[in-house]
């Protein structure tokens, strides 16, 4: 009977791009739980962060109904070294049991007609809906995605990894949703060009997916508030001023 409820009626929550927010995180569960979710899908880059890698790990671990997807930032952890001053601050706080834990995570997770992975259904270090190019970030056109996107048989795909909540539907009856990020609303990259990538906003950021009977899935974005200022705080006692301008503001600079 609980597979067959599953089928007719089914609740996802969404959540993606943590990056050691701990009291993000515990604001969005906090809604999860009185929304009630039959699944929460985790879309990566959860501990890599100055905020709290430990009691992240900890919150999402103790979740039976949680898959987690493997993110390029978690992917990092599992290097013997690295050259962020990011990964020197999370790797010695991992104990073996959390690195096997990260190693476990899937590169993409399939639900009835849903994907989720974290950047792009093959590769976790390129945006899905995102282009970046010498003269900025520019959302892609339909005709590219549905280039890109024509061999997923999927109806739904779910990503992160831009950390910008959005939704898309295509022609040809695909919709694609990045569910923003839980802790860390904005943030600069140099790869493949200098860039930026900002929500605008310092809420949390997550998304629950619903499908009922007869019907077809329903993709609610919701915006949570937790106190973002102790979360920059601790980012900044941590040494990562950076963080805390993108925690309290969804800004960059």
């Amino acid at each position: 009977m609980f597979w067959e409820a599953i089928y007719l009626s089914c609740t996802i929550a969404v959540i993606s791009d943590i990056h050691s927010n701990t009291p993000a995180l515990e604001a969005v569960l906090r809604e999860i739980d009185r929304s009630g979710a039959d699944w929460i899908v985790n879309l990566g880059d959860s501990l890599f962060g100055p905020v709290d890698p430990t009691g992240t790990a900890r919150l999402l671990r103790q979740r039976g109904n949680l898959v987690n997807i493997m993110g390029n930032c978690d992917e990092i952890l599992l290097e013997k070294d690295c050259e962020s001053p990011t990964y020197r601050h999370v790797k010695p706080l991992l104990d073996a049991d959390t690195e096997a834990w990260i190693a476990g995570h899937l590169a993409v997770w399939r639900h009835e007609d849903l994907l989720f992975c974290h950047g792009t259904p093959d590769h976790n270090r390129r945006y899905l809906l995102e282009e970046v190019t010498e003269d900025g970030v520019f959302y892609k056109k339909t005709e590219t995605l549905q280039a890109e996107l024509h061999t997923i048989e999927e109806r739904g795909i779910f990503c992160g990894h831009s950390h910008v909540f959005h939704t898309v539907t295509l022609p040809d009856g695909k919709f694609l949703v990045n569910p923003g990020s839980v802790g860390l609303p904005a943030y600069e990259d140099d790869l493949p060009f200098p860039h930026v990538m900002e929500s605008g906003t310092p809420y949390a950021s997550f998304c629950m997916v619903r499908k009922k009977e007869g019907t077809g899935w329903s993709v609610e974005h919701k915006l949570i508030p937790y106190d973002w200022n102790a979360a920059a705080e601790i980012a900044e006692r941590s040494g990562r001023p950076d963080y805390a301008v993108a925690i309290r503001t969804g800004r960059a600079r």
